[in-house]
């Protein structure tokens, strides 16, 4: 596994809840690590590196059977808390306590419908999202998107307004209202704050034409965002999480939240074409990698959003995924 401290000791979500059922196993990609995951008899979730300490094979190979998930190797069991149980070749025998026959366990927990997984020691609670616990906004989530490229990559482009216009002329944007306004960046304690960003977007009613209002961004982790748009009686809000798999590959998250009525099925396939306009884009970028150095690429007066994200990455000491 290859990652820096600070992403290693974060929330990252790497499933769906509702695609880990009783009795199946998944197998997973976190930061260069294969994680399997799986749920005891008290439908708990819990990930485990994806190696059996015996001879190193595939636990997502095996099966959960007695509350225990099988080697398919030599049939070992461990129980949830990843301690071997059985061993089939020594029934009799019950590795000692201070054994190594543990499979190495991570912190988990399961929440917004979405199961987050930290490799290392967590530093911070999962990310908080306020609109999950509001009954009066309207649900829909899109899960698990592939960008075959970094995850650094993947948060930039949802957080750049000049790609709007263009990337999703026709769609969300319009080139013909490609001026960016004035707009401010703060950093806090609590991460980037990008405030009142004027853009036109289409009108996701999918009755009017569209308008120029003004959003606003919550870089609450490296790789996590969200934004936030519209008057009182028309609030959307974009909760946005990207999964580094890999240097050059990820996975998309994203919840979208409106107080208001869209006809659904239009709304997903509007959304569907928006995000593949996203993937097309990311992965049309070189390098892969974001680049930290401000001298690698040239920048726009209204890139400061995504100077000041690069800037941050770089103090904080973020190197999966960047250059």
């Amino acid at each position: 596994m290859v990652c820096n401290d600070f992403l290693k000791n974060d929330w990252h979500v790497v499933a769906s809840s509702q695609d880990l059922l009783p009795g199946k196993i998944l197998k997973v990609r976190l930061l260069g690590q294969d994680v399997v995951l799986w749920r005891n008899s008290n439908n708990e979730a819990v990930a485990w590196e994806d190696r059996c300490p015996h001879r190193g094979a595939s636990l997502a190979r095996g099966w959960v059977e007695n509350d225990a998930l099988v080697c398919p190797y030599h049939g070992l069991a461990f129980n949830g808390e990843g301690k071997c149980s059985h061993i089939p070749a020594h029934p009799e025998a019950a590795p000692p306590r201070k054994s190594k026959a543990c499979v190495t366990t991570y912190n988990l927990q399961e929440r917004y419908g979405m199961i987050w997984v930290c490799l290392g020691t967590p530093e911070h609670d999962v990310p908080e999202f306020p609109e999950w616990d509001d009954p009066n906004y309207n649900k829909f989530f899109f899960s698990g998107v592939l960008y075959r490229s970094s995850a650094p990559r993947a948060l930039e482009n949802f957080i750049d307004v000049n790609h709007v216009p263009f990337v999703h002329d026709g769609t969300l944007g319009n080139s013909e209202y490609a001026k960016t306004n004035s707009y401010q960046v703060e950093v806090t304690e609590k991460g980037i704050h990008i405030h009142e960003v004027g853009a036109w977007q289409a009108d996701l009613t999918m009755q009017g034409d569209g308008n120029t209002d003004r959003a606003n961004f919550h870089i609450l982790r490296p790789l996590t965002v969200a934004l936030r748009r519209g008057s009182e009686n028309e609030l959307m809000t974009i909760f946005f999480t990207v999964t580094p798999t890999d240097e050059e590959e990820c996975y998309a998250w994203r919840w979208m939240f409106l107080n208001y009525n869209v006809p659904e099925q239009e709304f997903n396939n509007f959304t569907h074409r928006i995000i593949q306009q996203d993937v097309e884009a990311v992965e049309s970028q070189k390098p892969k990698r974001l680049p930290l150095d401000l001298q690698a690429e040239y920048h726009l007066p209204s890139d400061r959003a995504t100077v000041t994200y690069r800037k941050w990455l770089k103090n904080l000491g973020v190197t999966f995924g960047t250059v």
